[in-house]
């Protein structure tokens, strides 16, 4: 697909696969597909196989970058475990390597096995990022584990996914990694990733002018509803965090345009179609396989334009607030 879109716009959330998931995308692929749509850089997620949790690891996953001919635009998070000392050399990763943008903590369940869901893990990050003196990114995944109930999740009925894991569990997870920001006292820039209740920007702006913070949402967050998700073929939609009702969606695009919402982030996550499908005895994947995040980029922006939102504020929400964010990216 060919991009109408004559902008220029970097993607902070991108999940490319390679090594252990080559088989899904590559470095390579997403590159070719965010060109397509006027992407000119975007962040590689460290949710890897194996996860991105050293510097060795960044480096190796830089490599691959360059060897794929795609490293002009490529930059990646450092994941941060439960481990101090590895989030103190983490800290150091991402303030010293250029292509290494920020840390991303999984504060709760998702894709890969980095997720951090207790509050004492919690706290052990917030403590050695203060100890490390870190003051880049600290990107956050945000869902209470303990809020889900699984028992509701009926796959022949995927808007269920949203009921399983709902609203509140995002906004009290939110509500949990500001308090300890703030009692941490960390000077971090907190980014709340993939934001997708108005509750949760509520949060985020009770902060502004407390902390460092912003928050970004993704195309599917702010144009698909559950409604899409009635028959079993809305499996598709199932993501973390999940899809949310019309009344959100429409009250999320507002908030767009009020510019309470920093950042439009894809979180383009290729998986194959047979791990979107569901079969009985086999879960189906999370996150999108391409149809309503990165592919459509130039399209939902063409949305946003019939909406009434205008060239400068595009430019803001897809360019000059990611470079504010994350001033490492140099395109």
């Amino acid at each position: 697909m060919v991009s109408k879109d004559h902008g220029r716009h970097i993607d902070p959330h991108v999940h490319c696969r390679d090594w252990e998931q080559a088989y899904k995308a590559t470095i390579g692929s997403v590159t070719k597909l965010a060109r397509s749509q006027g992407i000119v850089a975007f962040v590689d997620m460290p949710n890897t196989s194996p996860p991105i949790t050293t510097g060795e690891l960044a480096d190796r996953r830089i490599g691959s970058a360059r060897e794929e001919g795609c490293l002009e635009g490529y930059y990646l998070n450092i994941g941060a475990t439960r481990d101090p000392a590895q989030v103190r050399q983490a800290a150091g990763v991402a303030s010293t390597n250029p292509r290494v943008v920020g840390i991303k903590m999984y504060a709760g369940k998702s894709t890969g096995d980095l997720e951090i869901s207790d509050e004492e893990g919690q706290r052990s990050v917030y403590s050695a990022l203060v100890e490390a003196g870190y003051e880049g990114v600290l990107a956050l995944h945000c869902e209470d584990e303990s809020l889900f109930d699984m028992s509701l999740w009926d796959p022949n009925r995927p808007y269920t996914w949203g009921i399983a894991r709902p609203p509140a569990a995002e906004v009290e997870s939110l509500r949990r990694q500001l308090a300890l920001a703030l009692e941490y006292n960390i000077k971090a820039h907190l980014h709340i990733c993939h934001i997708s209740v108005p509750e949760a920007v509520e949060l985020v702006d009770s902060m502004r002018g407390k902390m460092r913070i912003s928050c970004g949402a993704t195309p599917h967050h702010l144009s698909i509803s559950t409604e899409m998700m009635q028959d079993p073929k809305g499996i598709v939609y199932k993501v973390n965090p999940p899809i949310r009702s019309a009344e959100s969606v429409r009250e999320m695009r507002k908030l767009l345009k009020e510019g309470r919402i920093d950042i439009i982030e894809t979180d383009h996550a290729p998986h194959s179609r047979a791990e979107k499908e569901f079969a009985p005895g086999k879960a189906a994947a999370s996150y999108m396989s391409g149809i309503p995040s990165m592919d459509i980029y130039s399209m939902f922006l063409e949305g946003l334009r019939a909406d009434g939102f205008t060239e400068d504020e595009i430019d803001r929400l897809t360019y000059r607030n990611v470079k504010k964010i994350y001033p490492k990216i140099k395109e």
